[in-house]
């Protein structure tokens, strides 16, 4: 059988990538197609793979600000030629799921979330604080209304969907109108895992540096609640989040995995102060037995235990979130029952529930649509 594997865009190692590092584990054979490629920005995994670009790639400064020419990406993906190929697995968060697969092929897609941009965080990315009030209302809008149009008409070119959580298959039932079969992203428990040092007073976010991370409401809280805040990540945020920090809160900028680990298992807890699909930070924190303080939606409810392996707070305000940070003095964690927890999202887990779903699928008729 003749694999392909089809991402959006390959200029980092987030949480998709390392799906779509899994996914090159289950089928080492198969080749690469995205949207755009920055070299040596993934895994040796997933650089080792035959890797075919879009037209995309050849356009001005398209490595780092490939958001610009969204309005391609429908032509782009499409004119991909996949006919050589007996089964097509995607990975999406943007467009990847909507590539044209030959009638006699599988398309299985494992979706991280429907378009963000054009179905509910609009305006987190191209609303009038981002980008003017004329740009917002003339121009992003009816294009990202188009491009919701494009991604629902295209939902019927996928034969079998796989959420990365409840919450996504719940959008994916919403927007798409389809099922979905959850497997959670995979989590490396075997290289997060717990230190013997006990952890510092300082509170942690692992985040990029993007509107709909909310990092500004993790700073604000810890401001509030007079807690330190230690940032590790980068992105184009950054900038303006720096301006309303103060000496309680230090930018580590991008890190190594290694340090990244040394930080889960230093801080007192991390924080995910935005709603989340999945959220693999706090599950990797959990896997080095620290608590995680969570906004109680979206995958998080699926990935903290109140009271046990974290705390949640209701309002997606500094205010709920520094509230739940001064309930830390009122709760014991135990860490092996927060690693114990984490395991239940382990790559193992994930590459097995990967493959089941595979196996079942082409099994039936190339046809057949869950």
């Amino acid at each position: 059988m003749k694999v392909a594997l089809v991402h959006d865009w390959l200029t980092g190692m987030r949480g998709g990538e390392k799906v779509l590092e899994a996914l090159c584990l289950l089928f080492p054979q198969a080749d690469l197609f995205t949207l755009v490629h920055q070299r040596g920005s993934v895994s040796p995994t997933i650089e080792s793979r035959r890797i075919t670009t879009s037209f995309v790639q050849r356009l001005p400064r398209a490595t780092t600000h490939y958001r610009r020419y969204l309005p391609l990406f429908p032509t782009a993906i499409e004119q991909f030629n996949l006919d050589g190929y007996d089964l097509v697995i995607s990975s999406s968060h943007c467009a990847a799921k909507s590539v044209v697969v030959p009638g006699r092929a599988w398309h299985i897609c494992y979706c991280h979330s429907p378009m963000r941009y054009a179905w509910d965080q609009f305006d987190e990315y191209f609303g009038p604080a981002r980008v003017g009030r004329v740009a917002s209302r003339w121009v992003y809008r009816p294009l990202l209304a188009h491009l919701a149009r494009w991604d629902a008409a295209t939902a019927g070119r996928v034969h079998r969907f796989v959420a990365n959580s409840g919450y996504v298959a719940g959008r994916i039932r919403r927007y798409y109108d389809r099922e979905s079969v959850v497997v959670y992203p995979p989590i490396d428990t075997d290289f997060f895992r717990p230190s013997a040092s006990g952890p510092g007073d300082h509170l942690l976010v692992v985040s990029a540096l993007v509107p709909y991370k909310r990092v500004d409401r993790a700073i604000d809280a810890c401001v509030l609640a007079g807690v330190p805040l230690r940032i590790v990540g980068e992105g184009p945020d950054r900038a303006r989040l720096e301006r309303r920090t103060g000496p309680l809160v230090s930018f580590l900028g991008r890190q190594t995995d290694e340090r990244v680990r040394d930080e889960y298992q230093q801080a007192r807890a991390t924080i995910l102060a935005g709603e989340e699909d999945f959220g693999m930070v706090p599950v990797e924190a959990q896997a080095c037995g620290r608590p995680v303080i969570a906004l109680a939606r979206g995958g998080a409810l699926e990935t903290v235990h109140d009271a046990d392996t974290g705390l949640l707070f209701d309002e997606p305000t500094p205010e709920s979130l520094a509230a739940a940070i001064t309930r830390l003095d009122s709760h014991t964690f135990v860490a092996a029952r927060i690693r114990d927890h984490a395991e239940a999202f382990s790559r193992q887990r994930h590459l097995d529930a990967l493959k089941a779903v595979v196996d079942t699928t082409v099994a039936e008729a190339p046809g057949t649509r869950w």
